[in-house]
């Protein structure tokens, strides 16, 4: 089995990092592969709705001089998807958009190669905007028709400055619920 996580923020390791380290140190604890990818901070181009990947279904998209089509096989290949994201302006970060655009697109278009993986969002925030943030991630795993796990709240981390989010008790007690809540659907899975 293994979970695929993305950060979204440019801060490599800043509160939204912080989060997604501790689902994935529990899934780790549970046997579970994991990987972190960064992609906040990186020149990644948006959709161009060029089309190109729904007539050629090869699981890839057209832009090839960005890391995303590496990512979109990470994801294909992956039992279970993390996004994560810092709330900017009540949204995500350009490069996580970027990302669940084109991904979107390819995996849809290419005979929805995502469902029925399991897909969790992960979203810092300093004040509030956070849960269009996390509709906006779960919209794109529910398209996709994948399975989205709850936890006891929200999967959401206050905090602003790097690090901020450990002073969230709440906050990282759901991470750790939505993370073990991922164990079990992974391994329920696997026995089917």
């Amino acid at each position: 089995m293994k979970v695929v996580a993305f950060n979204g923020s440019p801060r490599q390791n800043g509160n939204t990092a912080v989060m997604i380290n501790q689902i994935l140190t529990v899934l780790q604890n549970h046997g579970i592969d994991t990987e972190m990818i960064q992609i906040g901070g990186q020149a990644l181009r948006g959709c161009a709705a060029c089309g190109w990947c729904g007539r050629n279904p090869v699981g890839k998209c057209v832009v090839d001089d960005d890391p995303v089509n590496n990512w979109i096989a990470k994801m294909i290949a992956a039992d279970g998807i993390i996004i994560g994201s810092p709330t900017y302006f009540a949204n995500m970060t350009a490069e996580t958009k970027a990302l669940i655009d084109r991904a979107g697109y390819v995996t849809r278009r290419n005979g929805n190669l995502l469902r029925r993986k399991i897909g969790a969002a992960v979203v810092a925030f300093r004040r509030a905007g956070g849960i269009n943030v996390f509709n906006a991630i779960n919209d794109f795993f529910l398209i996709n028709q994948m399975i989205v796990p709850g936890s006891s709240y929200w999967n959401l981390g206050m905090g602003r400055e790097a690090g901020d989010v450990d002073s969230d008790a709440e906050g990282l007690q759901t991470m750790e619920t939505l993370a073990e809540n991922i164990a079990w659907l992974l391994k329920l899975i696997e026995r089917n």
